[in-house]
């Protein structure tokens, strides 16, 4: 059995080609597509954030709503940049919605990704500190995150309250028992995958990797969530790990799937250059059914993974990607002992 779920950018645009034109779309087609995913049995429901754009931003709203509208899907993202973000302030709306989902919530974490804007997160009001680089102050933001998220107190109570407290050192609330177990990193290296171990954290990996040692995506992604499971059985941290990766998924079973994705059939990894570095992509699968679970079967990744997210094309609307998911759901997840 694997977890299989999808991951939406929520992409919007003014365009009359897009089935998804303004921000408010991308967000109420968010939750109909998680309800619509849940129906179909699909696992989970993850939303990537990216600032100054045309998509998905703030999640916690969105991802409450999700929770309100299911009872049984994960909901989560993929991932959220830690350099925009206020750790404390952070935890309390991650314990509001996991308290609303009844503790559904996987929060996908990272260092961030190339951006829109430059240096975005000084807008935010976050600034480097003196000796650290913007990657030093995400891992830091995390750690204070991770820390809070354990429900220990730590803040000094008001000898004259408004309120009466608790007894000792106060806590955030709200506190949602389990979370900190429920965090993922979005690690694009074999090196980071083996930092994400060491904090315990859960890896999460996508369609993409900030290195390229020449061999297959695939097999190098493989490397990845081997390196991390070492490390992880290093630490000796008590639970098991869950690795996630995603893919790009699309089952041809009507004209409608040829005319979007057939010229897609033939699609390999490719190498490219992100922040200055080589960087491997993996390919796009489409085609028939049976020729996917031939593919598929081969991705060493995706075996050795728990969790597959399944990247979706928004903007074709909620109908056509609830389409999207049935197929793989129905016509390839079986064949390769998925479900």
């Amino acid at each position: 059995m694997k977890n299989i779920g999808f991951l939406s950018f929520g992409h919007w645009t003014p365009s009359p080609q897009s089935q998804t034109r303004s921000a408010s779309d991308a967000l109420l087609q968010s939750i109909d597509l998680a309800v619509a995913a849940e129906e179909l049995g699909v696992d989970g429901a993850y939303f990537r954030v990216h600032h100054f754009a045309r998509q998905l931003a703030s999640p916690f709203p969105l991802l409450a709503a999700v929770g309100a509208r299911t009872s049984r899907i994960e909901i989560g993202t993929g991932v959220i940049d830690m350099r925009y973000e206020n750790p404390l302030y952070m935890a309390e709306d991650a314990g509001s919605a996991d308290l609303i989902s009844g503790g559904r919530l996987q929060l996908g974490i990272s260092r961030g990704s190339p951006e829109q804007v430059v240096d975005g997160y000084r807008y935010f009001g976050y600034e480097p500190p003196e000796g650290m680089d913007h990657a030093d102050m995400a891992r830091r933001h995390t750690e204070v995150l991770l820390q809070v998220l354990e429900g220990e107190g730590f803040a000094e109570p008001n000898p004259r309250p408004m309120f009466p407290n608790p007894p000792g050192l106060l806590r955030l609330e709200p506190h949602s028992p389990g979370l900190r177990d429920r965090i993922w990193w979005g690690a694009g290296s074999r090196a980071t995958a083996e930092w994400t171990a060491r904090q315990g954290m859960n890896l999460m990996s996508s369609t993409l990797l900030t290195e390229d040692t020449g061999v297959p995506f695939s097999r190098l992604q493989a490397e990845q969530i081997e390196r991390f499971r070492a490390a992880w059985a290093e630490a000796g941290h008590p639970r098991e790990p869950r690795v996630s990766v995603s893919r790009s998924i699309f089952p041809i079973v009507n004209d409608m799937d040829r005319a979007y994705f057939g010229h897609e059939s033939r699609s390999q990894d490719q190498v490219g250059m992100i922040d200055g570095g080589r960087a491997r992509f993996g390919k796009t699968y489409a085609g028939e059914p049976d020729q996917l679970v031939r593919e598929l079967a081969e991705d060493e990744a995706v075996a050795a993974a728990d969790t597959l997210l399944l990247t979706v094309p928004n903007q074709l609307g909620v109908d056509y990607n609830a389409h999207v998911l049935e197929a793989v759901v129905e016509h390839v997840a079986p064949a390769l002992g998925w479900r």
